[in-house]
């Protein structure tokens, strides 16, 4: 049997037809196996990719939602605890007065017809036991109203004024079951006297928390509260809620991750919230994520297992020939044998084609994902993100391998008075007019071999390209192009140009330089082209403005609106006059800013003080000139009005306390202590006044002082935290991120980076 098989294999490798018939069929199945696992693989680590985001943002929109409905209803519950009826029903020693009790009726009807999410309002009296509610009506006492099991949350409040919890509603009462309800505590002179409950509608609350009716993806949303109780779920498959969230617990506050349940992968993603301290989660299963592309891989596997079966078959056939009986062999098997290999090679050729169509489409996604990646690595760089100069050059090799080896130049186009352009044009028009403008500029470089835009945001577009020095120069190219966005489009923009660069690896530097360039604008005026050998380059000239800051802001408190005009006027003339480098003079004009529009003034013409930061990056200086002017006249008058306002003075000795007590662990009570007042009437004088709350103004301080500490010194995170008021580290990073949508590590990195950048 062994001599048999070996005399077999010897005669098949011997006749050529027979082992190209072998090696093709081999080579196929190889092929078509190689790129159906490659083509799922890409394709999983694709759509697992863009998954996250898309629920990641669908989450923040519902715990938006949900987050703005509770804070209103806490603003109503503060209304209702401050209301005049309310307090004489807690008060008075006859609290049944028909006039009071209609009185508070009809501001609880009020507020429950103004809002979509009220279901009920109660007002409990704590030391009396009884009870105004609407719909009920008023209870004397717990006996009589037979939703009153609620009354011990008052124990859970603690030193919380509100709360948010799911609760029981026992049956007799107008709506059984369970039902969300806010609590907040009723304060008389500093003591706890009674509670406000509203009861909220569910169906609203969590309407946004549904996801898209039309989707084939296995997924389920829920609400967690910080008991891990489930408050709310919603499913388009059966899973067990419990469990699950018995599950999700293993990912430890991570905002994205995956885990097995129930011998299933769950691709999950989820936020808490800082209002409720909710936690809501999103999960996705992977296998209805990679549903098809797991069915295309099978069947590419298929087809390849098919290739290799009638290859086999094939060469089988022509071996029962050739042992066939020796005179039939002779006349039959050379005829036979040419039919069998025509037959093959079709159905070879059949293959391959299919082979052929199934690579051209994986080639077209990953052009477009190759694209995308190139774009975000040019955007990498500008925003630091990107730092050694050998992970450049290994991008660069991968995305713009196909560029020749002419000098690469850098261009930053951005729109003048970014600030005044938004609200110039419908933001329904943004996107295509920036579309437009890139456009137009890439017709103007066409001629050249390679160019690429990118978007940079906040009005500004980088394009790459590569300059060989013949023809026009670069200025002209882009001064026409500019010419012609602003006849077509109605808007004007300015370009800075770096120098032209040999080397891959400096294309950070040249970023840099396009960004200086650009920074010139403010002498030389909109529609500027400015390449960086025009830029007057005085880095070390130092401006020292700090007493005329000081004259300035003097002259602010006291009102003196001539002076403060002036002084603006003369430090203005003084940058035109000496060209001081750009980055100095946007710090100079910042600090300008701060002392006009002070921490106690943050609102100018509907605008705050951080968009005015911005619209300076992008205007001239005259334009400069004339908003500082304008808000040295309106916060003068502002001062005058405030030096004769009772309620101003107050609202400054709480800030002034805030800020001398910053690194303590204070809170409204101490603050509404230091003026003698009570801790509800200071916080609505002070939001009234300072259009904000005392928690919000001294988390606002905090911030900025962990801002402060994070970029000059070189402190721990958790030694920082204590040092703005924060007695634990995670509560620091949470409040932070939620104002800066970062971490402040990573806070600290990148203002450090964009601060060794701007020096070199």
């Amino acid at each position: 049997m062994p001599n048999l098989f070996r005399k077999w294999f010897k005669y098949n490798l011997l006749k050529s037809q027979i082992s190209l018939l072998l090696f093709l069929t081999i080579t196929i199945f190889l092929i078509i196996l190689i790129v159906s696992i490659t083509s799922y693989n890409t394709s999983k680590s694709v759509l697992q990719e863009q998954l996250n985001d898309p629920q990641q943002q669908m989450l923040q929109i519902s715990m938006n939602f949900i987050d703005e409905a509770i804070n209103e209803s806490n603003r109503i519950a503060t209304e209702v605890a401050l209301d005049d009826h309310v307090y004489e029903f807690l008060t008075s020693n006859e609290q049944n007065s028909y006039e009071n009790i209609t009185g508070i009726y009809k501001m609880l009807s009020s507020f429950i017809n103004n809002s979509s999410i009220i279901k009920s309002i109660y007002v409990y009296d704590m030391n009396r036991g009884s009870f105004v509610t609407i719909p009920h009506g008023y209870s004397a006492t717990k006996k009589t109203f037979v939703d009153s099991q609620w009354t011990d949350v008052a124990d859970e409040l603690k030193d919380k004024m509100m709360i948010v919890k799911k609760r029981d509603v026992p049956e007799g009462a107008k709506n059984s079951g369970s039902e969300i309800t806010l609590f907040r505590k009723i304060l008389i002179h500093g003591k706890f006297k009674g509670l406000v409950a509203i009861n909220l509608k569910e169906e609203k609350l969590f309407a946004k928390i549904n996801p898209p009716t039309l989707t084939s993806l296995d997924s389920t949303r829920f609400i967690m509260d910080e008991q891990n109780e489930i408050l709310y779920s919603v499913s388009n498959y059966s899973v067990d809620k419990k469990s699950l969230a018995e599950s999700i617990t293993n990912l430890k506050k991570e905002r994205l991750g995956d885990f097995t349940y129930k011998d299933e992968t769950l691709l999950a993603s989820q936020l808490h919230s800082p209002v409720t301290g909710w936690q809501y989660v999103s999960l996705v299963t992977q296998e209805s994520i990679l549903a098809k592309s797991r069915r295309v891989g099978h069947i590419v596997f298929l087809v390849s297992l098919i290739a290799l079966s009638i290859g086999l078959m094939a060469v089988l056939y022509i071996n029962i020939k050739v042992f066939r009986p020796v005179f039939r062999l002779k006349q039959l098997f050379i005829m036979k044998e040419r039919d069998i290999s025509k037959q093959g090679l079709n159905e070879l050729e059949h293959v391959a084609g299919q082979l052929i169509h199934d690579h051209a489409h994986l080639a077209k996604t990953l052009d477009t994902i190759k694209l995308e990646a190139s774009s975000k690595f040019i955007l990498d760089i500008y925003q630091g993100e990107v730092k050694s100069r050998e992970e450049i050059k290994e991008k660069w090799n991968d995305y713009f391998r196909d560029w020749d080896h002419h000098r690469l130049v850098v261009a930053i186009i951005s729109i003048d008075n970014y600030s005044s352009w938004l609200s110039k044009f419908p933001s329904t028009d943004h996107s295509l007019l920036k579309f437009a403008l890139q456009n137009i500029i890439s017709e103007v470089l066409s001629e050249r071999s390679y160019h690429k835009c990118v978007d940079f945001g906040q009005g500004k577009t980088a394009v790459l390209l590569q300059y060989d020095g013949s023809g026009d120069t670069l200025v002209h190219k882009f001064m026409k192009a500019l010419s012609t966005a602003e006849r077509l489009l109605g808007f004007s923009a300015s370009v800075g140009i770096s120098h032209s660069k040999q080397k891959i690896e400096d294309i950070k530097e040249a970023v840099l330089e396009a960004e200086l360039a650009l920074g010139y604008r403010m002498y030389k005026g909109y529609g500027s082209v400015i390449d960086i050998n025009e830029c007057y380059d005085n880095p070390h000239h130092s401006i020292k403005i700090a007493p005329i800051l000081e004259q300035l802001a003097e002259a602010i408190i006291g009102g003196d609106e001539t002076q403060g005009i002036k002084i603006v006027e003369d430090i203005i003339q003084e940058f035109r006059n000496n060209q001081y480098f750009p980055t100095s003079v946007q710090s100079k004009i910042n600090d300008l800013i701060h002392v006009i529009w002070s921490e106690k003034h943050t609102e100018i013409q509907g605008k705050t003080k951080g968009m005015v930061l911005d619209q300076v990056t992008t205007s001239c200086l005259d334009d400069i000139e004339e908003l500082l002017k304008d808000g040295v006249r309106e916060e003068t008058e502002k001062w005058k009005k405030q030096a004769e306002n009772k309620e101003s003075i107050l609202c400054e000795k709480m800030i002034t306390y805030m800020e001398e007590h910053l690194a303590e662990a204070i809170g409204i009570t101490e603050i509404s202590k230091s003026i003698g007042m009570s801790v509800s009437l200071a916080s609505q004088i002070f939001k009234e006044k300072m259009d904000d709350t005392i928690y919000g103004y001294l988390t606002k301080l905090r911030i900025e002082k962990a801002e402060e500490l994070l970029l000059n010194t070189d402190k721990k995170v958790a030694t920082i935290a204590f040092a703005v008021g924060y007695q634990h580290e995670n509560s620091f990073i949470r409040v932070f991120r939620k104002y800066k949508n970062t971490t402040p590590g990573k806070y600290r990195e990148m203002l450090r980076n964009k601060k060794g950048a701007l020096a070199e």
